[in-house]
C-alpha cells in the first residue's frame, strides 16, 4: 500500500484495516511492511485513539499465540519504539547459550549516546537489570570490552566531527600495531573507543583509508592474529559502512539451503536506521544482483516473504 500523508489522511483508514487484519500477519505485513519509522509511530498513535488499544501489544499476543511464526516477531519488532526494540534484542542476545556479542555490537554501533541512554532505560524497565552491568563477564571478551568502551564514550555526539582528529586517529590506528606479530595495541584502541562518537570513529577510518590506501579491516584481516583483532573487525565494518554491513548479512541469511529468518529479521530491524534505499544500493554493489531478485530466488513464497518483498519496495 503506498505511503499516505498524514496531514490529509491522519491514517484513520489505515489502522481500520489494521484492526480489521489484527490476527491475520499476511495482511498486517501489507500495510505496515513499507512504513517508515516516523509512520509507523503515527500509526500507534491514531490506532490508540481510535481503538483504545495498544497496537504493539495487540501485535505481542498474536506472537505469544504462535512464538514459532517468525512473521508475528518480525510484525512485532518492527512496530515497537527503537529504544524497547534494542532493549529486547540486547536482552535475547545476553540470555543466548553463547552470548550474541554481534547483535549487541549493532546496537551499540547505530545508536548514538543520547538514543543508548533511552535503550539503557528501557532494558532496565522492562527486565529490572543494568544493560552494562550485564555485558561484564567473567573471563571477559573482547567484543565485551569492546562494548564498555563504546558505552561509556565520553564525547558528545552533538560535537561535528574533526577532521584533524580523524587524521590523529588514523594514524593512532595505524601505529597501534604491535610489530611484526599482526596484533594490535588493545588498549590504544579501548581508549580511542571511549571517548569518540560513533560519527568522530567512522570519519577516523575513512581519514585511515584516505591516508594509507585501504580500509582498516582490511589491516585486520590481513594481521588477524587474536581474538581481539576478530571482534574489532566487526565493530569497524558496523561502524564504518553499515549498509555493507547489513546487505552481506541478509545475503548470509538466505544463503540455501535453508534460510536463517532470525538472522533475516535481525537484518530488516538493523537496516530500518540505515534505510532501505542504502541497503539496496550496498547490495546492488556487493554482490551485483538486485535486493529483490535476491529475494524471489532464495526464499520460497511466503508471508514472511511478502514482508521482505514489500519492505524493499515491491507492490
Amino acid at each position: 500500500m503506498a505511503s499516505h500523508s498524514p496531514a490529509t489522511t491522519g491514517f484513520e483508514t489505515d489502522c481500520r484495516a489494521i484492526h480489521g487484519a489484527h490476527n491475520e500477519p499476511h495482511r498486517l505485513s501489507r500495510l505496515l511492511a513499507r512504513r517508515s519509522p516516523s509512520e509507523r509511530q503515527q500509526i500507534k498513535a491514531v490506532y490508540r485513539a481510535m481503538f483504545s488499544e495498544d497496537l504493539v501489544a495487540r501485535l505481542q499476543k498474536n506472537l505469544a499465540a504462535d512464538q514459532d511464526n517468525e512473521l508475528c516477531n518480525l510484525l512485532y519488532l518492527w512496530m515497537l519504539d527503537p529504544a524497547e526494540r534494542d532493549a529486547i534484542m540486547a536482552r535475547d542476545a545476553i540470555e543466548s547459550a553463547a552470548t550474541d556479542y554481534r547483535v549487541l555490537v549493532e546496537i551499540f554501533t547505530r545508536r548514538k549516546q543520547e538514543q543508548l541512554f533511552f535503550t539503557k532505560q528501557a532494558y532496565l524497565a522492562r527486565f529490572k537489570k543494568n544493560l552494562e552491568h550485564d555485558l561484564v563477564t567473567e573471563p571477559s571478551h573482547p567484543y565485551q570490552r569492546l562494548l564498555v568502551a563504546l558505552a561509556t564514550s565520553h564525547k558528545s555526539h552533538h560535537d561535528e566531527p574533526s577532521r584533524h582528529i580523524a587524521k590523529c586517529d588514523a594514524r593512532r590506528l595505524y601505529d597501534a600495531k604491535n610489530g611484526g606479530t599482526g596484533s594490535v595495541d588493545e588498549a590504544t584502541v579501548l581508549e580511542m573507543f571511549s571517548k569518540r562518537s560513533i560519527p568522530q570513529l567512522r570519519l577516523a577510518f575513512c581519514s585511515y583509508k584516505h591516508i594509507y590506501g585501504h580500509d582498516y579491516t582490511k589491516t585486520l584481516k590481513k594481521n588477524l592474529s587474536g581474538e581481539f583483532e576478530e571482534s574489532l573487525r566487526v565493530v569497524v565494518k558496523c561502524i564504518y559502512s553499515p549498509s555493507k554491513y547489513y546487505c552481506k548479512l541478509l545475503q548470509r541469511s538466505m544463503q540455501p539451503p535453508r534460510t536463517n529468518k532470525r538472522l533475516v529479521t535481525r537484518a530488516i530491524l538493523g537496516g530500518d536506521d540505515v534505510g532501505v534505499d542504502e541497503i539496496k544500493l550496498a547490495f546492488k554493489s556487493n554482490s551485483g544482483k538486485k535486493l529483490e531478485d535476491f529475494i524471489h530466488e532464495s526464499l520460497p513464497q511466503s508471508d514472511y516473504r511478502d514482508f521482505l518483498w514489500m519492505w524493499q519496495g515491491g507492490h
